[in-house]
């Protein structure tokens, strides 16, 4: 039998990937139609909401929309349904499709979209390229019987603890006693109810970032042979994870800038691209942010790009990106449909599909709104 996914599992998922924290202060993200208390059968992944979207999503028999851009951004004095948003939210409640939305969480999340976009560049050693925050790291500390240690082990570090650099499953262990006398309700793996146990058991550590710690500590329970596992969780004075907006990397050979232009334009799937200021000779440095990054050219400029990707660039950004000697290329805000293929394989990658009846599919509907003659 197939399992049935709700709406509240699947948005519960996909923020253990890019967390609603992550958004940039006044971004609207996450519900912005429906409920997610209901069965989800079909999620449709699309970059904006258009009616054209939502008719898909209709044809489809889809029970939940996940979007980049939001639905709802600015709040809204009433909901006029004969045209405009209204008459897609009122599509959408009628037909009883959830929208749910992943803005600027999603721009910065590890493997987000600019991941994504530098991925498609083939963008190699990839940094943040403007750092937003810091995610803080804890210590677990847990105490497991003999005969559990290695499955605990495993189990903490398939769920993303024990993370150092490239390294993976780090841990620490120290054998010792512990103690305990099972009260009259307990059904206790060891010992016998009112009588002191001494237990040989191990005293594992491992570092864990703070967003992942309560899926972690899920998984220690689970894992943990006890009823009430013993376990420890202290603040760390070590720097965590440095997150952002946009990546910058190196291509694995220089290119020359028009052999690069047409580079950008096959990585993207667009026909043209703005540039603006000084040719590089070559080009190997590379900085990009999806979306609008008209403020963080600068940041391109000090951390030495050849040349800085980004969409609706202003006149007067280019300009002084140019005077500075920074070239810009942009290939518009529409690139960001990456995300359509790229949130549907990482949520199915997330979601094991063979147990539950979820399908995810990728909208195949342009939200351009731009005709290039």
């Amino acid at each position: 039998m197939m399992k049935t996914a709700d709406g509240r599992m699947i948005a519960e998922i996909f923020e253990g990937w890019a967390p609603r924290s992550l958004a940039l202060e006044k971004d609207n993200v996450g519900l912005m139609v429906g409920t997610l208390n209901k069965p989800v059968h079909r999620v449709l992944t699309t970059l904006d909401v258009s009616n054209e979207v939502v008719d898909e999503a209709v044809e489809k028999d889809i029970d939940l929309i996940i979007a980049h851009h939001p639905l709802i951004f600015k709040p809204m004095a009433s909901i006029e349904t004969s045209g405009g948003k209204g008459s897609i939210i009122e599509k959408c409640m009628k037909h009883d499709i959830a929208v749910y939305a992943a803005h600027t969480n999603l721009d910065i999340a590890d493997g987000g979209v600019n991941d994504m976009l530098a991925d498609a560049l083939g963008l190699e050693k990839t940094e943040v390229l403007v750092p937003m925050t810091e995610v803080p790291l804890k210590k677990l500390t847990a105490f497991v019987p003999e005969g559990h240690v290695e499955s605990v082990r495993s189990a903490l570090g398939d769920a993303g603890a024990g993370h150092i650099g490239d390294y993976s499953h780090c841990t620490f262990s120290t054998d010792g006693t512990g103690t305990f006398i099972p009260g009259d309700n307990t059904d206790p793996y060891l010992g016998t109810r009112g009588q002191m146990e001494f237990a040989p058991e191990t005293r594992m550590e491992t570092i864990v970032p703070e967003t992942i710690l309560p899926d972690v500590i899920k998984v220690l329970e689970s894992a943990h042979p006890y009823e009430e596992p013993a376990y420890d969780v202290y603040p760390l004075d070590i720097q965590g994870e440095v997150m952002g907006l946009g990546r910058i990397g190196y291509l694995s050979e220089s290119h020359s800038y028009e052999g690069f232009i047409e580079h950008v334009k096959s990585a993207f799937g667009v026909r043209h691209v703005r540039t603006a200021g000084p040719e590089p000779s070559e080009v190997r440095t590379v900085a990009v942010l999806g979306g609008d990054g008209n403020k963080f050219w600068s940041h391109a400029l000090k951390r030495g790009a050849d040349v800085y990707i980004t969409g609706d660039l202003y006149f007067h950004t280019a300009q002084d990106a140019a005077l500075e000697g920074l070239n810009t290329i942009d290939p518009g805000h529409h690139i960001e449909q990456i995300i359509k293929e790229g949130v549907r394989r990482k949520m199915e990658s997330l979601i094991d599909i063979s147990v539950y009846d979820i399908t995810f599919y990728a909208s195949t509907i342009s939200t351009e709104p731009f005709t290039f003659r």
